[in-house]
């Protein structure tokens, strides 16, 4: 398989700027980079039809960046409290998933997909979490996610204050230890 050269219409995180052309893996391009007009196959016709727009586009991603850097203003140091069924060592019994914290943000006035929440692997534990929201290839946020069983456990855990019940192992108790006395 041959690699696919193509113009990129906007940035692409760990890929290129607006304008670089770009080689990438067939699939990349055609399932993720052309559908999303994020970018364009590079050809002679193109090349041309970009070089015309270029100065449109670059205006249009400007004005774009800069609205979503008002709105990364306005809305820094943004928390989400997710309430999940978790058990009493802190682990959930599901997952908090990108689409649990885009409606969270919805929810706390901040429209956003599901596709914009950055995050590495579901949250699995109780706590406070840091997620990445991108607002533009350009402008990310920083939202803090408050996983809890319940509003008044969500509040102790934003003041810094630790819910779970993890404790040392002590001693068994009497009657459920190992015998090590031998009959006789």
């Amino acid at each position: 398989m041959a690699a696919v050269e193509l113009i990129l219409l906007q940035r692409v995180e760990k890929l290129g700027q607006m304008g670089d052309v770009v080689k990438v893996k067939p699939g990349y391009a055609r399932n993720f980079l052309l559908p999303q007009k994020k970018a364009l196959r590079a050809s002679k016709d193109n090349l041309a039809i970009f070089e015309k727009q270029r100065a449109q586009l670059e205006a249009q991603n400007l004005k774009r960046r800069e609205e979503a850097e008002r709105i990364a203003e306005r809305v820094v140091g943004m928390s989400v409290i997710i309430i999940r069924q978790a058990g009493e060592s802190g682990s959930l019994y599901g997952s908090v998933s990108a689409r649990d914290i885009a409606d969270g943000c919805t929810a706390g006035g901040l429209s956003i997909g599901r596709s914009q929440v950055i995050l590495e692997h579901p949250i699995k534990t109780l706590g406070l979490t840091q997620v990445r929201v991108s607002l533009h290839p350009e402008v990310y946020i920083n939202v803090t996610v408050n996983v809890a069983r319940s509003p008044e456990e969500a509040e102790k855990q934003a003041r810094g204050e630790q819910v779970t019940n993890v404790e040392e192992d002590e001693a068994p108790a009497e009657g459920f230890g190992v015998e090590t006395e031998q009959p006789a």
